[in-house]
């Protein structure tokens, strides 16, 4: 049975760039679709189910951030960023309100299909089959994680859905529990490609899964920073099923 093609919206207000990346995903062997403004992408969603958006954080009207306030709001879709900024501080307020990746102006168009498998590969659901050595259910604090359902439990049994990129990260420390994990090793593990020079979405994702387990952005007492070292979860991971 062929695999039907994933649905890419790309949502820029530059037709040259739209049309450009829309016939390139098309070539490559997605189904590209295009938006102009938040307005032309609310329509798309009203009748359409992408598996992932490229938005531009520059916009007229609501921007790239307030797009990605809104999605994540109402679900878990995935979302790569484009800024032309070269301020940091967008990429990083971009990755905290909720996307899985970002790529700066001007880009590759190479390197933008290589980040859209990634994330695609991060965010789709697996099949429901689990290999041995790996447990659908652990628990870990005063937490569990459903691996197949990619669901985090609490202690009053409540679930949550987690992104994509959350979700990686999460399963990087619980396979390496009370192991102390580099920035570059974690970003290896979650992104499948060394960390570019002074890098530091991996922080960023940090403080983000830190409040997903209820815990100060900054500091934690489950997830810890080892100073000059990178990060340890510092609990003990056991099969619950």
């Amino acid at each position: 049975m062929t695999t039907p093609a994933a649905t890419l919206i790309v949502v820029d207000d530059d037709p040259e760039i739209r049309d450009l990346l829309a016939d390139y995903l098309g070539r490559h062997g997605y189904r590209a679709l295009v938006a102009e403004d938040a307005v032309a992408l609310r329509e798309l969603l009203a009748t359409e189910r992408p598996d992932l958006l490229i938005v531009d954080l520059m916009l007229p009207g609501d921007d790239g951030f307030a797009i990605c306030r809104e999605v994540r709001r109402d679900g878990e879709l995935p979302i790569i960023m484009l800024t032309a900024s070269p301020d940091e501080t967008d990429r990083i307020l971009g990755l905290e309100l909720g996307a899985d990746d970002y790529l700066g102006k001007p880009f590759n168009p190479r390197e933008l299909l290589a980040r859209i498998k990634a994330v695609l590969r991060r965010c789709r659901p697996r099949e429901p089959s689990i290999p041995p050595a790996r447990a659908r259910v652990v628990a870990f604090g005063d937490w569990r994680l459903d691996r197949v359902t990619r669901e985090l439990i609490g202690a009053d049994g409540a679930r949550s859905a987690l992104s994509g990129a959350d979700f990686t990260l999460l399963q990087a420390f619980l396979d390496h529990a009370e192991q102390v994990l580099s920035r570059d090793a974690l970003f290896d593990l979650t992104r499948g490609r060394p960390a570019p020079p002074l890098d530091r979405s991996i922080d960023v994702h940090v403080c983000r899964l830190r409040q997903r387990l209820g815990e100060d952005a900054q500091h934690s007492a489950l997830i810890r920073t080892v100073r000059g070292a990178g990060y340890v979860l510092a609990a003990r991971v056991d099969v619950i099923a």
